[in-house]
């Protein structure tokens, strides 16, 4: 049943069009786990600080609000205890900008795409169960092998994962789709890749199409 699903959504290695393509059609498919009445579970913490205030302002209560907001509060204080830094100074990646990432807040927009458009249900702390049902949220570090490995500890049985310079990354106990942000790199790393977003880009396709072929493929 897709109530009995839980999806973790990541992305990785991102590029300029992580954000028009693959992350857009994540949240298509977010919508439609959601309203089907499985969870979907975003992570990556440190790819959200500029867009905190509009990830806060879908949740279902007050208090699920204010833990995002605290959330991005502590990671903001930890890389000025931590390493004398604003997190604007450090992210975007070395690799994020290579890919035509200028800021944080450019990054940030791009992530948020994956969590599609309904309420958000609940916070989580790394590796802790996820118990609600909806789009749902896990603090974890930036770092996607990280980040994907406590999606799956929490219970995530699937994995969406975009990437726009190529990952290979892969996980044996949950199955991890890779979303191509462009046909280009699709090419490049085909063995590594199950969807070809970058579709989106030529309009070849839709966002909402490849959102439901990716749900479908789930199925």
């Amino acid at each position: 049943r897709v109530a009995d699903l839980v999806v973790g959504v990541q992305c990785g290695g991102s590029d300029w069009t992580t954000a028009l393509s693959a992350n857009p059609v994540i949240g298509a498919m977010t919508d439609l786990v959601v309203a089907a009445g499985g969870s979907v579970l975003m992570s990556e913490v440190a790819g959200f600080p500029g867009s905190e205030h509009i990830v806060a302002s879908r949740a279902a209560s007050h208090d699920v609000g204010l833990q995002v907001l605290d959330m991005i509060s502590e990671l903001r204080a930890e890389y000025i205890e931590t390493y004398g830094q604003k997190i604007e100074e450090v992210n975007p990646t070395p690799g994020n900008k290579a890919g035509g990432l200028t800021t944080i807040l450019e990054k940030s927009l791009g992530a948020m795409a994956k969590g599609g458009t309904t309420n958000l249900t609940a916070v989580y702390d790394y590796a802790e169960p996820v118990t609600a049902k909806g789009f749902t949220f896990m603090d974890s570090p930036g770092y996607d092998p990280a980040s994907v490995t406590g999606q799956i500890a929490s219970g995530c049985n699937l994995v969406a994962f975009t990437t726009g310079r190529g990952s290979a990354f892969g996980s044996k106990p949950s199955p991890c789709m890779k979303i191509a942000t462009n046909t280009e790199m699709y090419d490049r790393l085909t063995d590594d890749m199950d969807i070809d977003a970058g579709r989106i880009l030529t309009g070849a396709a839709t966002i909402e199409s490849v959102g439901r072929e990716i749900y479908e493929m789930w199925l």
